[in-house]
């Protein structure tokens, strides 16, 4: 018995296409199912179980964007691959806004198609680490509950955003290049598509910043990658503050006390001298 690859969804209103991709994919050793539109595979995923599904991002009816948002509410863990002819970058930010795990321009190669298959299933299939939670300042990530919170308030996330906060916040106070980061979120066949992590910085700096614009926690390494803020720094970032605030205090107070020192020593001395001119 052959042992299957993945079962993936092939959505797109072009039969030919999903005719082919169908046979290929099946050669390949995966299983297939098809639909036309958006409104079937959103029908299609809530009884079966997929781990990858190829949505066309345009198609008659429910397109795919819409698709895309209600898949990935109906199983957040699902991995969604975006075929698209247009390449042109707002509508892959789009799409990836939208939940998609990645995307694929036509035409595209059956190797290219294939590796990227098979990266989503091994990261749909590699069980979720069961790590104690990661805590820096007010973040809070839990790798076994895929959950993350700011100042004790739930934060949503996609999939990949979990993803990538959650390896940046392992490796917390360490400058993680752009390649690394891609090829350890995405995969090994990833490397040069900044505009992938362009686009998740930008979202998780727009859910977990105070403000976006002068980023606390995630930061950017000029020409290198990102970095997440250290724990031990935001730590002795408050002892500072603290320090400072004591200096300052002390800083305000001891003149008050030295000059009150004085008044009591010339107090003293007008006694003394009085005593001498009157008793």
């Amino acid at each position: 018995m052959t042992t299957s690859h993945g079962k993936i969804l092939i959505t797109d209103d072009d039969a030919n296409l999903r005719k082919a991709l169908h046979t290929t994919m099946q050669t390949l050793g995966f299983e297939i199912a098809e639909c036309s539109n958006g409104e079937q595979a959103v029908k299609e995923i809530t009884y079966k179980h997929f781990d990858v599904v190829l949505l066309d991002i345009n198609m008659p009816g429910m397109g795919g964007i819409e698709a895309c948002r209600e898949l990935r509410r109906l199983v957040p863990g699902l991995q969604i691959l975006m075929l698209t002819v247009r390449d042109r970058e707002e509508d892959k930010v789009k799409a990836l806004e939208a939940g998609a795990d990645d995307y694929i321009t036509k035409p595209f190669s059956v190797k290219e198609l294939s590796a990227r298959i098979k990266t989503a299933v091994r990261r749909v299939r590699t069980s979720a680490e069961t790590a104690r939670t990661i805590t820096v300042g007010e973040i809070a990530l839990d790798p076994e509950r895929r959950t993350v919170r700011k100042a004790n308030t739930q934060v949503h996330l996609t999939p990949k955003e979990f993803d990538l906060l959650h390896y940046l916040m392992a490796h917390a106070g360490y400058p993680i290049t752009h390649r690394t980061l891609l090829q350890r979120v995405w995969g090994t066949e990833y490397g040069g598509e900044l505009e992938y992590l362009r686009t998740f910085i930008h979202q998780l700096r727009r859910k977990l910043e105070d403000d976006p614009a002068s980023p606390k926690y995630l930061l950017t390494e000029s020409w290198l990658g990102y970095r997440f803020l250290e724990c031990a720094y935001l730590e002795t970032t408050d002892i500072s503050d603290k320090a400072r605030k004591n200096h300052l205090s002390s800083a305000y107070t001891l003149p008050k006390l030295n000059q009150a020192i004085r008044i009591v020593r010339i107090f003293l001395k007008l006694s003394t001298l009085w005593q001498s001119l009157f008793l």
